[in-house]
């Protein structure tokens, strides 16, 4: 589309990184300097907003959400979304979203995978809850799947054949996961050394590496909020606000960022450690527990916490009231991370030992 709106062609390619890039290739070379926009769907959009990056054209990610006119249009096609982006691109309206720096982005990767194998041990993990009350059986060591439950677990026999079968698979996979979220971890300390916002976010009691590599990574930038207000509301820790005139409603608490909506749930988990370790944080907590209930009071924590965060990397500056023992040993621990890596990444299992793993997976997928 040119400045004047008139469309000067449309086609469509395959989202592929060979097709994806001829279509650049053919944009560049047949209208010269050119802008584009993209909308953010999934992950389909990143082929292309690479491919254009990498070509040294312009390019703008759209928001959907914040593109009314596409969102509430009553007749919605790709091709029609198409012209309505074009046109706000030559206006210059297009509600853009950031995206992160190639680096940044390919560091969230690993945080990503750590995250899933958390979540898919503790599919498994339930699933032997559910399989043991199946029989009334009640593990006689307090963590159960800790060492000395797991090897209770491998000695159990169960009458029928069918569930002895689904539970050595289950150990077998919860083995698998466990020590795949080992290397994950190892990993995510070998990278978190090397970032000036990590070691700033641990000195704040309740985060470790893991939990101040995910904040690190998805804030990229800090410069990108202005205020510790727009890092809050980004991440949802702040109420709705709903005002008409006079009247003022405040709602229910923002969704936050689509895409680290998990977020707000690692804040109010370390909130949670704050509170319990940190004497500022536990009197700041006792102060609000005397208007609100126990979320509520937990919230406000996280709120305040994310604002010292803020300042803390606006600044460059450690946590005032941090712990300066307990700062250290999470020092150490990723130092130890990344001593372990490279044996850890030699050590991986045989592939064989992979499929041996894997297929018990699959046998009971469904």
């Amino acid at each position: 589309m040119d400045q004047d709106g008139r469309i000067s062609e449309m086609s469509s390619y395959c989202n592929t990184s060979f097709d994806v890039g001829r279509f650049a290739e053919h944009a560049l070379e047949r209208y010269g300097e050119c802008k584009a926009v993209v909308e953010s769907t999934g992950n389909m959009w990143l082929k292309t907003y690479e491919a254009f990056e990498s070509r040294g054209m312009e390019v703008k990610l759209a928001n959907p959400l914040k593109t009314r006119i596409i969102a509430e249009a009553r007749v919605k096609t790709d091709t029609l979304d198409a012209k309505m982006l074009a046109h706000l691109l030559r206006a210059d309206l297009v509600a853009e979203c950031y995206v992160p720096p190639r680096p940044v982005r390919e560091s969230r990767a690993p945080l990503g995978h750590r995250m899933n194998l958390v979540r898919e041990q503790t599919r498994v993990k339930n699933r032997i809850h559910s399989l043991l009350d199946k029989y009334d059986l009640k593990c006689e060591y307090r963590h159960m799947l800790g060492a000395h439950g797991m090897r209770w677990l491998r000695g159990l026999q169960l009458d029928r054949e069918y569930d002895q079968v689904l539970l050595q698979s289950l150990l077998r996979q919860l083995e698998f996961l466990s020590r795949e979220e080992e290397i994950g971890d190892s990993e995510i300390a070998q990278d978190a050394i090397d970032s000036k916002y990590v070691p700033v976010i641990m000195s704040m009691t309740g985060f470790d590496y893991y939990s101040a590599s995910l904040l690190a990574a998805y804030i990229a930038d800090i410069r990108r909020f202005p205020s510790p207000e727009h890092l809050i509301s980004w991440v949802g820790i702040c109420p709705s606000v709903h005002q008409t005139g006079n009247s003022l409603h405040m709602g229910r608490m923002k969704d936050g960022n689509g895409k680290v909506k998990w977020m707000k749930w690692m804040m109010i988990q370390a909130a949670n450690v704050a509170v319990r370790n940190d004497p500022r944080m536990r009197a700041f907590y006792e102060r609000k527990l005397r208007r609100h209930k126990h979320n509520m009071a937990m919230t406000h924590v996280a709120n305040k916490m994310l604002k010292i965060i803020w300042h803390m990397l606006r600044e460059n500056r450690l946590y005032n009231e941090r712990s300066e023992r307990l700062y250290m040993s999470k020092l150490k621990r990723i130092a130890n991370g990344k001593s372990q890596w490279n044996s850890l990444r030699h050590s991986r299992p045989h592939p064989q030992h992979l499929r041996e793993f894997l297929q018990p997976m699959r046998e009971f997928a469904s």
